[in-house]
């Protein structure tokens, strides 16, 4: 068995890289990843824990975008769809088909919804994932029995992915350590390096656990920062032209009564012409989005009001039940690092890129920034085939297409442990190891407390937020779930990294400031279960 966490009081950073990725998301993890397998000595640095931003925040997707066939960016669709067949091959535990049901109440939208469906289905070739059709008004009633069925004629069904984005960032981090990659969570940039030439020779970073500051140098650095990328820019440049041009959307978690459903809804057209969908996802229902422009970025987004809102009154137009903000198990908000529109469209997102831009600086800085997980792994290729252009090195080629994910598997197993692939058996032995280790974390949940155990031995987990957002996904499933473990999960990693009471109490302190920020109603402390048993 491979052990993932590396000792950062022995590693050496100050020896010389063939390349430094800054960035722990997607796109950043994709190049690091990418670089390794083709046996470029590589460094990865997130200022957080992986995915702690946009890549753990999304709708859950893997598909080609049929909003963006719509709206006839007919070759984004169609690369994204040959990379949604190859996450399914390359990642089946955390990828699978699903299901996606539009409602329709016009006959004219049956027939621009099946037509544009169908080339949909064309362009996905053998990468299909199924084939769309036609609903019976009666049969989009069996299949969603939460749907309100008032002037229903009928529906459309097709076929798309959905995925867990946090693990599979894990996994994708797991991977690149396998393939002779450095990859280190909570090490911030703060400075890059350059010649008398004034060309990129590596980077200053500080490691935010140990303190330890180290200048890293490396033939070639890349910019991978999503919503950050004007930040590392600015450290090259001050004062450059801001590059990225934020968008908020958020998301709202609900029982999963709501539609009573295992396929997805999909609303394509909402009162301000966005997309609405409702996904099941760990057992609740995931829906959103919003496109809101945003000013600043944060590592910790904040759902606005009219955002919440807009999500629940357009859900209860759809659902039987009326959603009531009582009904909101988490909310969270995710930053897309949107390419910036230019002077006469400075208010809408709707008409931002959501295609990737790659661009080299004079000083050789390499920043690649938009696209979305579906396409990571692409972005990756050609990013790191611009590195090899940028830094003169051997040109070799990229393995990443069929590259297997760490742990890929495909399972039939009911198990909520599949989605670890081959490393559920590694966790089973933990129990075998500690009996204590196989109890549930909460009643509520499947999730065991060796989880806790696999995750600070094996997925670089360092505080309680890391386990139970990304690791475990509980914050984003039931805010006040997790705050009732908080307690539980922080004695078991205090247990197995040897830390003290005192750090317990510091990390649930930390993790309940977090974790309010996703309630809609405030959590009151004599709710609060102690699981010690």
């Amino acid at each position: 068995m491979h052990y993932y966490k590396q000792d950062r009081g022995i590693l050496d950073l100050e020896e010389e890289w063939d390349l430094v990725v800054i960035g722990g998301g997607a796109t950043g993890l994709g190049t690091a990843l990418d670089a390794a397998s083709r046996g470029f000595k590589t460094l990865l640095l997130e200022q957080s824990d992986f995915a702690k931003g946009t890549s753990s925040r999304s709708t859950k997707l893997v598909h080609g975008g049929v909003r963006y066939l719509a709206q006839g960016d007919i070759s984004l669709v169609y690369q994204a769809l040959k990379e949604r067949g190859r996450l399914l091959v390359n990642a089946p535990h955390l990828v699978s088909k699903e299901e996606f049901i539009i409602p329709c109440f016009s006959w004219v939208s049956v027939a621009k919804y099946f037509a544009g469906l169908k080339i949909y289905d064309w362009l996905s070739g053998k990468y299909s994932f199924g084939r769309s059709r036609f609903l019976s008004r009666g049969e989009v009633c069996a299949k969603i029995p939460g749907l309100d069925p008032k002037g229903l004629l009928g529906g459309i069904s097709y076929f798309d992915g959905k995925f867990d984005d946090a693990r599979l960032a894990v996994n994708i981090a797991q991977t690149c350590i396998e393939q002779g990659g450095t990859v280190l969570n909570y090490v911030q940039v703060t400075g890059l390096l350059k010649d008398a030439k004034g060309k990129i020779s590596g980077v200053d970073a500080q490691d935010t656990i140990t303190g330890i500051r180290h200048k890293i140098y490396s033939k070639a650095v890349v910019n991978a920062t999503g919503v950050f990328v004007d930040e590392i820019l600015q450290m090259n440049i001050p004062n450059a032209e801001k590059l990225v041009r934020p968008s908020q959307g958020v998301h709202v978690v609900l029982d999963n009564s709501f539609l009573n459903s295992e396929s997805a809804l999909m609303i394509p057209e909402t009162s301000d012409k966005r997309v609405l969908f409702a996904v099941p996802w760990h057992s609740r229902l995931l829906v959103g989005t919003t496109d809101t422009p945003i000013e600043t970025q944060s590592l910790e987004p904040r759902a606005l009001e009219e955002e919440i809102d807009f999500i629940l009154s357009t859900a209860s137009r759809y659902f039987k039940k009326q959603v009531k903000r009582k009904d909101v198990l988490s909310v969270f908000a995710g930053l897309r690092p949107l390419a910036a529109p230019g002077k006469n469209d400075m208010n809408s997102t709707r008409e931002i890129s959501r295609d990737h831009k790659l661009i080299v600086s004079d000083s050789g800085l390499i920043t690649i920034t938009g696209g979305k997980w579906t396409t990571y792994r692409k972005m990756s290729e050609e990013t790191v085939n611009q590195v090899i252009r940028t830094a003169n090195f051997e040109n070799r080629n990229c393995f990443t297409k069929d590259l297997k994910i760490h742990s890929s598997e495909v399972s039939n197993s009911d198990s909520h442990l599949k989605i670890y692939g081959t490393d559920r058996d590694f966790i089973e032995q933990l129990v075998n190891e500690n009996d204590e280790w196989g109890a549930k974390l909460h009643p509520d949940f499947p999730n065991i407390k060796a989880e806790v155990i696999w995750a600070v031995r094996n997925e670089m987990a360092y505080t309680v937020e890391d386990v139970l957002a990304r690791r475990l996904r509980i914050l984003f499933i039931d805010a006040r779930a997790a705050i009732e473990m908080s307690h539980e999960i922080a004695r078991l990693m205090a247990f197995e990294a040897n830390r003290t009471s005192g750090w317990i109490g510091q990390q649930v302190i930390e993790f309940k400031l977090i974790a309010s920020q996703y309630l809609l109603e405030p959590f009151i402390e004599t709710e609060v279960i102690l699981i010690t048993k």
